[in-house]
């Protein structure tokens, strides 16, 4: 059993604003201090933009529905995960031109702490290019940088509560096109009153009549004030590798970070990660004074690799580290193809993809993580490869 309310739905003809959803309007006598609302944003780039602010006693979270159900920040026993874009606040989809700047506008709306890059393909902008079975090319279209998804508008959105407690927020996007297929995302973010973790469940669907390829890749960015130099990813991996000459000038390094550095450009490296016995990976970023940090949980059946981005510019240029499962690489579609790491989904199929975030508000948090981690990679090694490979470096 569970009680349902309707935010938002585009067939019913609701959009509701002003309602509160608590323990009171549920009927309960106690779970006092949690809370959901919406709230729509006015003015600026931001005119139109819904936010769900989902309150569960110790975590605040800021959902988007009006991009494809990203979370815009969140704050846990007072520990803010954020990052501070050049780009301020949300952006209406509608002020995003993907095809700008050869193919990277993405970047004019991008400011989440958790970004979805999918459905149809999530990587680097570049032709994509399908070809039969004597190499024959017989598709061609350009691909702009990381998908669609993210500037996507939910056209449903439900807050759902549990008889255990649980709290939902439910979103339904889809990405469809004449002649261009069709899929479906329902996202489900789910916490409980007064915790410091909450759990992202993304269903993609084919409701379409012909088999649809699926690309996923979750951009998890943190700044301050986890990041900051001597600031350490902890993650469980049989291999890591650097994604191109760039990435390998820093790859003794590969997990630790600096100090904003101006003018530093981009470092990024792929990792195969290791699954524990419920078929997680974790991840865990933790601060210099390793007294607070956070965790990133997430299935490995169908998020099997795992890209971490290291963006230590100058902090009005956008400090920020990517903690990034995925169902793929980030590299152009045609490439992640031909390796085997696209997603063919069957008519009326759907793939589901699961992570967790966990704040770690003391020492202790952190040190039982990193301990976790450490079990985790335990009798495993990790090799650390000095080159891109070629079967997982498009460069």
């Amino acid at each position: 059993m569970q009680t349902s309310f309707v935010l938002m739905s585009v067939d019913q003809g609701i959009h509701d604003t002003t309602s509160v959803i608590d323990a009171a309007a549920c009927g309960l006598s106690s779970g006092e201090g949690w809370s959901v609302r919406m709230q729509r944003l006015s003015g600026g780039l931001s005119d139109g933009v819904d936010v769900v602010w989902l309150n569960n006693g110790c975590t605040r979270i800021a959902l988007l529905p009006t991009r494809g159900m990203g979370v815009w920040k969140a704050e846990s026993a007072g520990l803010p995960l954020e990052w501070k874009s050049p780009v301020e606040r949300p952006v209406n989809p509608a002020f995003v031109d993907p095809m700008r700047r050869g193919g990277i506008g993405w970047l004019d709306g991008f400011n989440e702490l958790i970004c979805r890059c999918g459905l149809g393909w999530n990587g680097a902008p570049g032709t994509d290019k399908i070809t039969d079975e004597s190499g024959k090319v017989v598709s061609e279209q350009f691909l702009p940088l990381h998908g669609r998804i993210a500037n996507l508008p939910a056209h449903e959105v439900t807050v759902e509560i549990a008889d255990d407690g649980a709290i939902s927020v439910v979103g339904v996007v889809d990405e469809s096109s004449m002649f261009g297929g069709r899929l479906r995302l329902i996202s489900r973010l789910t916490t409980y009153p007064g915790s410091t973790s909450f759990e992202i469940m993304d269903e993609v669907r084919n409701p379409g009549s012909s088999p649809a390829e699926v690309e996923m890749l979750y951009h998890c960015n943190f700044g301050r004030p986890l990041l900051e130099g001597n600031s350490v990813l902890h993650i469980a991996a049989s291999e890591i590798v650097p994604r191109n000459a760039r990435a390998a000038e820093g790859i003794a390094t590969w997990n630790r970070y600096t100090d904003p550095e101006p003018g530093y450009a981009e470092q990024v490296y792929f990792a195969r990660p290791i699954a524990d016995e419920s078929g997680r990976g974790l991840a865990v970023l933790s601060n210099a004074d390793a007294d607070r940090g956070v965790a990133v949980r997430f299935d490995v059946d169908t998020l099997p690799w795992f890209s971490v981005w290291k963006n230590t510019q100058a902090e009005a240029d956008g400090y920020c580290t990517g903690l990034e499962p995925g169902s793929s690489f980030p590299n152009l579609k045609t490439f992640e193809r031909r390796h085997g790491r696209v997603i063919s989904l069957p008519s009326d199929a759907e793939v589901t993809f699961r992570l967790a975030f966990t704040a770690a508000i003391d020492s202790e948090d952190v040190r039982q993580l990193v301990a976790e981690v450490a079990e985790l990679q335990s009798g495993r090694p990790m090799v650390v490869t000095s080159k891109p490979r070629p079967d997982w470096c498009d460069c």
